[in-house]
C-alpha cells in the first residue's frame, strides 16, 4: 500500500467515525479524481485527501492548487451526472501532517 493509500484510508476511518457514510474511494475520470466520496446527512461529499510528512515545502492545504480544485470540481459534477443524482453536495478536504488530520469541512 502506497503512502497515498494509506492517508486515504486514515482519512476514510476518521471521517466515518464523525459519521459520514463511505461511498466509494479514487474515482477516476480522464479530466480528474476524487479521493473520497462520503455522505453526510443529505450531502454529498467529494474529499480531497493531502499528506504531508513535513511542512518544510508548505504544508499539505498548501498543496492543493487552483487547477486541482478545477479537476476535482469536474469530476464531482460528472460523478453526479452519471449516477442521476441530484442531490446538495460539499468539498471537503482531509490534510495529515506529523501524524495529525485536519478536516476542512466546505473548503472550496
Amino acid at each position: 500500500m502506497t503512502l497515498g493509500q494509506q492517508a486515504e484510508s486514515l482519512a476514510q476511518g476518521y471521517l466515518e467515525q464523525q459519521g459520514l457514510t463511505f461511498v466509494a474511494r479514487n474515482v477516476r475520470y480522464p479530466f480528474g479524481e476524487i479521493d473520497l466520496v462520503m455522505r453526510h446527512k443529505h450531502h454529498w461529499v467529494f474529499v480531497e485527501v493531502k499528506y504531508r510528512s513535513a511542512n518544510q515545502f508548505g504544508g499539505a492545504i498548501q498543496a492543493l492548487s487552483k487547477a486541482q480544485i478545477g479537476r476535482i470540481r469536474m469530476a464531482a459534477s460528472h460523478y453526479l451526472q452519471t449516477h442521476k443524482l441530484d442531490v446538495p453536495c460539499r468539498f471537503d478536504v482531509v490534510a495529515i501532517e506529523d501524524a495529525q488530520i485536519h478536516w476542512l469541512v466546505d473548503a472550496f
